[in-house]
């Protein structure tokens, strides 16, 4: 849980302080970088960080990721300038990487399916704490102090989290020989890397049809499909080709592409969005952002009761159409700016999500055993983690390219625009999760005391 709360905090902390780093370090139009460096370092090392974790164990990995998130957070509240901030950025992005699938994998491999769905409640409650402690910190620390503190603020949560897992946890692995896919490594983390920068670069470092926006993406997606190949030949794939050939398991991954898509979208731009337009304070935008992660962990703390007794499926189905309709509302309602608006918005988009997110990601670990959850865990998180990176890249490219590298704060009615669209394309993402999830195989209920075998029905 002290784990989890590194995580969960600095979902929210940051977006309430950007206005006030952006006005002593610069670069509004690079923004977007801090948070899609901080997802693309944390997506593309999710993959390895998972083959590693069935391979040696849980435990020295998530230790490597809460020592990394450690050194990040102390190097960014040093930052002297934005580009600094990002690159160290960068460095917690890659603990963040291991900190977040080593915590949900060790859910599942200590509870059974019934007891996941108290801790999963547990778990909620760090979400809930972190989603008025996280904004009320970053706004106080943007107003009166400074934006440094809100990640100095990692080092003793990081110290905490370090010591309960080398004191408490304990776990028995394996023991057999593994050769790691490190050009499949290299090769995923390149070819993202390249879509990513084309993407977010692209209309507002050099043009979309430039020579460098028009490489970058192609050299990425040939790196894509070079990785594929490599992967089918791998002894041991990174990225094992079963898991996304498996219904079930292809299915929940695109399902958390939109989730990553669709919280992204929300939570990197309605502070900016409140204190542009309506002047808000860092405080009150972040609590107005802060009812999504409150929501969030009100439904996910009783989707285990529902999955048990309807099943994944509806579950994640009512989930759905509870985010469709808040994500359209947001979108219709930014065009006359209103606090409570936002605030009810968001609210029930986390409502939606907490019958989303877990129910799908707790139905892809209980088709496999002890072997096979760390990868399937991992390649969930990175399907978000991809999705939170691109969708930040594409809806920072929409804003930039609407702004033309503006200030928000020097054209606020140019960014209330731009935020109309933003919320608009986070809609569409939303209704595409919808029609993904009408896939997802029916499975009936799970049982509750053993490792349920949703895929074998699924098959």
């Amino acid at each position: 849980m002290v784990t989890t709360g590194l995580v969960a905090i600095d979902s929210t902390i940051l977006a309430t302080a950007i206005p006030t780093i952006v006005a002593d370090l610069g670069g509004f139009s690079s923004f977007p970088w801090l948070f899609s460096i901080y997802l693309l370092t944390q997506a593309v090392s999710v993959p390895i960080y998972s083959k590693l974790a069935d391979t040696v164990g849980r435990k020295p990995i998530i230790l490597i990721g809460v020592g990394l998130f450690l050194l990040g957070s102390v190097l960014c509240g040093l930052a002297w300038s934005m580009p600094a901030l990002i690159a160290f950025r960068a460095v917690q992005g890659l603990g963040a990487g291991a900190v977040q699938p080593m915590a949900i994998t060790i859910v599942g491999d200590i509870y059974t399916l019934a007891e996941r769905a108290k801790v999963q409640g547990y778990l909620a409650s760090v979400w809930a704490v972190s989603a008025v402690v996280g904004p009320t910190l970053g706004g106080l620390f943007a107003e009166y102090l400074t934006w440094n503190w809100i990640f100095f603020v990692n080092i003793p949560l990081s110290i905490a989290a370090g010591w309960l897992l080398v004191r408490h946890f304990h776990e028995t692995v394996p023991s057999h020989s593994h050769r790691i896919d490190w050009a499949g490594g290299a090769l995923l983390t390149v070819s993202t890397s390249l879509i990513i920068l084309a993407l977010l670069e692209g209309g507002n470092a050099w043009a979309w049809a430039s020579p460098q926006s028009l490489g970058a993406l192609g050299l990425g997606v040939a790196l894509l499909a070079v990785f594929v190949a490599v992967e089918r030949r791998a002894a041991e794939p990174v990225l094992a080709p079963w898991v996304l050939s498996r219904r079930l398991l292809g299915v929940t991954a695109l399902i958390a592409v939109g989730v990553g898509v669709i919280l992204m979208g929300v939570t990197t731009y309605v502070p900016t969005f409140l204190e542009a337009l309506l002047g808000t304070s860092p405080l009150v935008s972040g609590l107005t952002l802060a009812m999504l992660t409150i929501g969030w962990p009100i439904s996910a703390s009783q989707a285990g009761r529902l999955y048990l007794r309807w099943g994944f499926r509806t579950t994640v189905l009512i989930g759905v159409v509870i985010v469709v309709l808040s994500t359209a509302a947001l979108a219709w309602t930014s065009t006359t700016p209103s606090v409570l608006a936002v605030g009810l918005s968001c609210f029930f988009i986390g409502l939606g999500l907490g019958l989303v997110a877990a129910p799908s990601l707790i139905a892809a670990q209980a088709s496999v055993g002890w072997g096979e959850r760390g990868v399937v865990t991992g390649a969930n998180m990175f399907a978000r983690s991809m999705g939170s990176a691109v969708g930040v890249a594409a809806l920072g490219a929409l804003v930039n390219s609407r702004m033309g590298g503006a200030d928000a704060s020097a054209d606020p009615q140019a960014f209330g625009g731009a935020s109309t669209a933003v919320f608009a394309a986070v809609a569409i993402a939303a209704l595409a999760m919808a029609f993904v999830s009408l896939a997802m195989p029916r499975t009936g209920r799970p049982a509750p005391h053993t490792a349920s075998d949703v895929e074998a029905a699924a098959s």
